[in-house]
């Protein structure tokens, strides 16, 4: 295929994503409600970005990289996830709200399983072809087969799964076999364990190329790590707001953004790091993040510590306007010494070359201004150049004028 050929392809892939998601939640938002089913709300239009961030980044490496996997299996899980969701608003309107409609059995059935293809291939296949869309070897191959294979099997049982589908009362599964019911169940639970199994396997994989890896393929990597990291933390985040109340009392959009953010790092970091864009900016990128990730999750941390530490010691509410000011000024105040000691750790952790870089200039830097002998004086420039920068030779040269 051209590239002009695999471009347009890609794209018209991207369209039909849209397409789909679009008319999927614009049917939600105008139904009414449904039991079962929550309705389309305006917050939820985060969630659809958040989908349709998935086959832009395959559009964009697929047009650019059409020999690389990852862009067209990206494309193919936006794809069938905005195709689910559009089958399982129309299954809604012709089931349930207007039985006039023609095809609403068959699109209850597709949004049965339309879902399980795109999880499966982003938790096995996306990851162990990242970043060049070829395994990391030819042992990884008997892996992938098995990973495709649970994907497809995970498939095949959910479309097949007898019973009532969800949100739709009264409507079963079509196509449903009634004689293997159990074990279908059995088969579904199996295939979700391994489902996690070969996310962990994926994962490792990736600790293996990493510890192998240098110059450029190793900062793809790191790039991964870094959007991983940043979901994660996003998360960590929201668990604890979760667990100290401030979802009531936040506003709901603020709770969808911050998963809305876990879920597009992600693919967005696959994206630049196949693409190769701003690469090697990365090591900076990922220090700050980590301090800055590591601040937020301890001033969370002790944020509602002090809160909970307030109800139990004082005779006060947990929407007391005193305490929410005393542990807001506590966080604010906390803030820049704590930012300095975990910028400490991390440059000591995890990038000790260039601490001791530091140091060693800072050191040179409070001895220049004693220091009075060129000769003595340009022994320790050497010395420093060679310790920080460990070139292969170093001289020094200074102009005739200088050294009058």
């Amino acid at each position: 295929m051209t590239r002009r050929g695999a471009s347009r392809l890609a794209w018209s892939l991207f369209v039909f994503a849209v397409a789909f998601a679009v008319v999927g939640t614009v049917w939600g938002m105008t139904r009414a409600e449904v039991p079962g089913i929550s309705p389309v709300r305006p917050v939820d239009l985060l969630w659809m970005a958040a989908v349709l961030s998935v086959p832009f980044v395959g559009a964009v490496v697929a047009s650019r990289r059409s020999e690389n996997a990852v862009g067209w299996i990206l494309c193919s899980i936006g794809a069938s996830t905005s195709l689910g969701i559009a089958s399982q608003e129309y299954a809604i309107r012709a089931l349930v709200l207007d039985g006039s409609l023609a095809g609403g059995t068959l699109a209850a059935w597709l949004s049965t399983w339309l879902f399980t293809p795109g999880f499966g291939l982003f938790t096995t296949l996306v990851l162990l072809l990242f970043p060049d869309g070829k395994l990391p070897s030819s042992r990884w191959r008997s892996v992938a087969r098995a990973g495709a294979a649970n994907v497809a099997i995970a498939t095949l049982v959910s479309a097949l799964r007898p019973g009532p589908i969800e949100g739709l009362a009264g409507t079963r599964n079509p196509v449903g076999i009634d004689s293997l019911g159990t074990a279908l169940e059995l088969l579904s639970q199996v295939t979700g364990f391994l489902f996690l199994v070969f996310l962990v396997v994926s994962v490792s994989s990736l600790v293996v190329r990493f510890r192998r890896s240098r110059g450029e393929r190793r900062q793809q990597l790191k790039c991964l790590t870094y959007a991983a990291s940043v979901a994660a933390t996003t998360i960590v985040l929201g668990a604890i707001g979760e667990a100290v109340g401030l979802r009531e009392k936040a506003p709901e959009f603020i709770g969808a953004l911050i998963v809305v953010l876990a879920i597009v790092t992600v693919p967005a970091g696959i994206g630049i790091a196949i693409l190769k864009y701003h690469l090697y900016d990365i090591d900076r990128i990922i220090n700050k993040t980590l301090v800055y990730g590591a601040v937020s999750v301890l001033l969370a941390l002790g944020y509602a510590g002090g809160v909970l530490l307030a109800q139990a010691v004082l005779p006060v509410t947990d929407d007391s306007p005193a305490v929410v000011a005393i542990t807001t000024l506590a966080v604010v105040a906390l803030f820049r010494p704590l930012r300095n000691r975990v910028q400490g750790f991390v440059d000591r952790r995890f990038y000790r070359r260039r601490y001791d870089a530091a140091r060693t200039i800072e050191s040179f830097g409070s001895r220049l201004r004693h220091e009075t002998d060129l000769d003595s004086l340009s022994r320790e420039l050497l010395g420093l150049v060679n310790d920080t920068m460990q070139p292969a030779h170093a001289s020094l040269w200074l102009r005739a004028e200088a050294t009058r």
